[in-house]
Parts: C-alpha cells; sequence; structure tokens
C-alpha cells in the first residue's frame, strides 16, 4: 500500500510541476491568421528589442528572450495575431 501511495504522490508532482513550468496559451486561432514571424520580428527590433532567441511556443505563442531598449533582460510570450503581450518577464 506504502508503494501505491508513494507511486501517486510522485506522479501528483510531476505534473503540478509540468503545469507550472509550461507557458500560457496565447490562441486558438489556425496559423494562417497569424502574423508573419519575420515581420514580427522586425517590428520588434524596430521597437528596440534585441532578440537573442525567436521560436513558437506549444501553447501557440510567438516567445523571445533578448533585451529591450533599456538593455534590461526580457522573456516575452506575444499572441501571434494580435501581437498582444500574454506574459513577460523583465530583469529588475
Amino acid at each position: 500500500m506504502k508503494f501505491v501511495t508513494a507511486t501517486v504522490l510522485a506522479l501528483t508532482l510531476s505534473a503540478t510541476s509540468a503545469m507550472v513550468l509550461a507557458g500560457p496559451q496565447c490562441t486558438a486561432e489556425s496559423t494562417d491568421k497569424w502574423q508573419d514571424q519575420a515581420a514580427f520580428q522586425d517590428q520588434l527590433k524596430a521597437q528596440g528589442y534585441q532578440i537573442k532567441k525567436f521560436k513558437v511556443t506549444s501553447g501557440n505563442c510567438y516567445e523571445i528572450y533578448g533585451h529591450d531598449k533599456d538593455g534590461k533582460k526580457v522573456e516575452i510570450y506575444f499572441n501571434p495575431v494580435d501581437g498582444a503581450i500574454v506574459k513577460h518577464n523583465f530583469e529588475d
């Protein structure tokens, strides 16, 4: 019985950890409605962002790692349809 309890606890903790680490869900729209990735990055660069890494997440977001116009490190998730910031982490 202790083995079953320990196994259930381990699975629960593992599932909870995965949910905590998962990024946001940005859109349910089909990709044909998304902004072009290169054009979107060009818009961000024009706003002063220095993009070190750009990717499409499993939550249907455009995610960047880099620096803002003030040189602060950023991690930002954008809705690829309208470009709205869904989640962000800025260096203090």
